[in-house]
């Protein structure tokens, strides 16, 4: 456990001969914009696989998109703090706030699910989502969720348990090395640099409690949410890790995008010009980095 531990410091400190690269796009089914991006993206450019919203108002549409896609890796990203319960409100009644939507913001979640009610209602509700992706004919590849809360003490738990019932193979691990925060990396605000160090240090505990269903061995792309631009890809085509990475993206046109609803605009769009760009293509190429999804580990 102690090596679990300490491999992507390894993997970062000496360059070895191959990485093993998965480039996820979050927020699959938030908007039209959104989806129409992940399908350029994957079609012509890098992204190798994409998780799905399934409770937004275009879910319905990544899933026809993802049908049309079949060398795409889908999986389903988890949600409990945007949009309205694909449950009934009812069953999850904890979980929401007077305008039938999830109440909590992410740090609300993560004390509220100490309680045993908003707990069930988590159980309940991850379920459904589960369900409505396979009832749609998308077995997940893998496991993640809407602001990492997947590996919230209380709740890693639950979701390592609806895993199993599912037989699905993985959870993202997203453990992001402090390396990451520094030169020669893109410049990140204070900001970005305190998420990065909280989720790493939840990753690092999840891990001593349910491992095996972490198959990557490190993630890139918390410190630089919005930020994974032309300049990021060429610092990680230098550096060709012996290890199998995710790369968390959220590439995505700003039509219907609602600030009130996502801090990532026009960042979104620069993500998406990155992933498609002939020249961060032919870097990754030279660099030999095999491109992949979690349903071909």
């Amino acid at each position: 456990m102690f090596f679990i531990l300490l491999f992507p410091c390894f993997c970062l400190n000496f360059a070895a001969m191959a990485l093993r690269l998965i480039v996820n796009a979050d927020d699959f089914g938030f908007s039209s914009g959104v989806n129409a991006a992940v399908q350029k993206a994957h079609v012509a450019g890098l992204l190798t696989s994409a998780t799905i919203m399934a409770n937004m108002p275009a879910a319905a549409e990544a899933v026809r998109i993802a049908e049309e896609l079949p060398s795409l890796g889908v999986g389903l990203h988890l949600n409990l703090i945007d949009g309205k319960p694909l449950s009934p409100a009812g069953k999850v009644s904890p979980l929401l706030g007077s305008d039938g939507e999830f109440g909590f913001s992410t740090a609300g979640l993560a004390i509220a699910s100490l309680r045993s009610t908003v707990r069930t209602a988590i159980k309940i509700e991850l379920t459904s989502q589960i369900q409505w992706l396979c009832d749609n004919g998308i077995k997940p590849t893998h496991l993640d969720s809407h602001r990492h809360f997947h590996i919230f003490p209380a709740i890693l738990p639950i979701v390592t348990a609806l895993a199993d019932r599912f037989d699905l193979p993985a959870v993202r691990y997203p453990y992001e090395p402090a390396s990451l925060c520094r030169e020669p990396w893109p410049q990140i605000s204070a900001k970005s640099r305190r998420r990065a160090f909280i989720v790493r240090n939840m990753a690092r505990a999840a891990s001593l409690r349910r491992h095996n269903l972490f198959k990557n061995d490190f993630l890139l792309g918390i410190a630089h949410t919005g930020k994974i631009n032309t300049e990021f890809w060429t610092v990680l085509a230098k550096r060709p890790f012996d290890a199998t990475i995710e790369l968390m993206m959220h590439p995505g046109f700003t039509d219907g995008l609602d600030p009130s609803k996502t801090r990532l605009i026009d960042q979104r769009k620069v993500e998406l010009d990155a992933l498609c760009s002939p020249g961060v293509k032919a870097m990754i190429t030279a660099a030999d980095i095999e491109l992949i999804h979690y349903g071909k580990l």
